[in-house]
């Protein structure tokens, strides 16, 4: 008879991979122990391989659980109204604001995901793909006769407004400077400029 699943399973497995993500963030997942996350933890480590097998089906979780609620934020967002300006800047504070308490599992993702086996980046890298085109339609629609004349431009300026995203959290320090909200603007604007100059 297969063991029934405790109430708190998934309120415990999320605990793991916060913390989980948080340290292997801060000590590098190839030079992190399944031993040293559980001390890290407060946990032994059997429970840790109660939820996971290894270090990998960890690592794989933090990304995949981290990119999947990315992208259903990014799909959230009303992209029908008629300012295609507007529905591209609404895009881009939806993602920064998306990042705001992921800056361990963001960090993890960029530097850790090449450790996983090809089958399990794929999966990983389906995700990504699917908000690539999103936002590349976002983009397209607010100047379609530039992208339809040069459609090579677009994923350019697409992994562009990306790169800028995706590296705010190196900089950026709570209250100091430019906010979260103030630099979505920026990012917006630099794209929105600049493809107009194109």
């Amino acid at each position: 008879m297969a063991r029934s699943i405790a109430p708190d399973h998934g309120k415990k497995r999320r605990a793991i991979l916060r913390k989980a993500a948080a340290f292997f963030a801060e000590n590098g997942f190839d030079r992190s122990s399944m031993s040293q996350l559980a001390t890290a933890c407060g946990v032994s480590k059997a429970l840790i391989y109660h939820y996971y097998d290894s270090k990998d089906a960890l690592l794989f979780d933090i990304v995949h659980d981290h990119l999947a609620a990315l992208l259903q934020v990014i799909r959230d967002v009303d992209q029908s109204g008629p300012d295609k300006q507007a529905n591209l800047r609404a895009l881009v504070h939806a993602i920064l604001d998306a990042y705001r308490d992921a800056d361990a599992e963001h960090q993890v993702q960029t530097e850790a995901m090449k450790s996983l086996p090809p089958q399990q980046r794929e999966k990983l890298a389906e995700l990504q793909r699917e908000m690539v085109r999103i936002v590349s339609e976002a983009l397209r629609a607010v100047t379609p006769d530039l992208y339809n004349a040069h459609p090579e431009k677009l994923r350019p300026v697409t992994m562009s407004l990306f790169g800028m995203l995706n590296w705010f959290y190196m900089w950026h320090r709570p209250g100091k400077g430019m906010s979260r909200e103030e630099y979505a603007d920026l990012a917006t604007d630099l794209v929105l400029r600049g493809v107009t100059g194109l």
